[in-house]
């Protein structure tokens, strides 16, 4: 069943990219969580079928010396999509929102500063007609142990650990004060922040699809496909803040 709705809904992926295509819309994914979240198998069932060549995904690794010289922003404008495209980021500029100052790679000064620019940064996307998504993977505790131990046993996998992953894991409390924070300062009408609950992996990626094409009036749409997502694992950070 998954397998069919996971392919039903990556036909009207296309139908969307054909749409992004023919009318010249730009639009921007943030896949943003914690780690083992489900945002990197997410953003991968959703560029499965489409044209790479107007869709691409934004993984940034550290920054050079260069770039922590430049304004924090910076190289992340120059991965935004032009006319007819998509881009999708794992992760993105809101490394500075909650990793970045709980495992002290910023300083409490540049973490506040991003929290007042990030707002204004959306603002400006949004005036110039881009259309933004912001996805929070919101996994549970047991979730993201039991992920941890999986990937550090299968070998196809192990890549995906990191330190920083693990020490992620024993600083839970410090990631939700700091992911707490970051909603309520950058969850602004203009950009809100949409909470997918992932504990299934499977369940998530289905409704984070849905709700991209349900939001959208693309051409051809086929609305017994295209249906609102769940609202048990779709919502709000209002809707959905107990599960985050």
């Amino acid at each position: 069943q998954y397998e069919k709705e996971k392919a039903e809904l990556q036909v009207e992926l296309l139908k969307l990219q054909k749409w992004v295509g023919d009318t010249g819309q730009r639009i921007v994914m943030i896949f943003e969580g914690r780690d083992a979240g489900g945002k990197g198998g997410t953003i991968k069932r959703f560029m499965e079928h489409m044209n790479p060549r107007q869709a691409h995904v934004v993984a940034l690794t550290v920054p050079s010396i260069r770039e922590q010289g430049q304004w924090y922003f910076q190289r992340y404008v120059a991965t935004l999509p032009t006319k007819g495209e998509m881009a999708l980021y794992d992760r993105s500029w809101y490394n500075r929102g909650v990793v970045e100052p709980v495992m002290g790679f910023c300083t409490p000064e540049q973490h506040k500063l991003f929290l007042k620019q990030a707002p204004v940064f959306e603002k400006m996307l949004a005036d110039d007609g881009i259309i933004l998504y912001k996805f929070w993977f919101s996994v549970s505790r047991e979730e993201q142990f039991r992920r941890f131990k999986s990937r550090e046993t299968d070998k196809l996998k192990q890549w995906k650990l990191s330190p920083v992953d693990q020490d992620g894991l024993k600083r839970w409390d410090e990631f939700t004060e700091a992911k707490n924070k970051m909603f309520e300062k950058t969850d602004v009408d203009w950009a809100p922040w949409t909470v997918i609950r992932s504990d299934g992996k499977k369940r998530a990626r289905l409704n984070c699809m849905r709700y991209v094409l349900n939001s959208l009036p693309y051409e051809g749409k086929d609305k017994k496909i295209a249906v609102p997502p769940d609202p048990q694992i779709v919502g709000s950070v209002k809707e959905m803040y107990k599960f985050t």
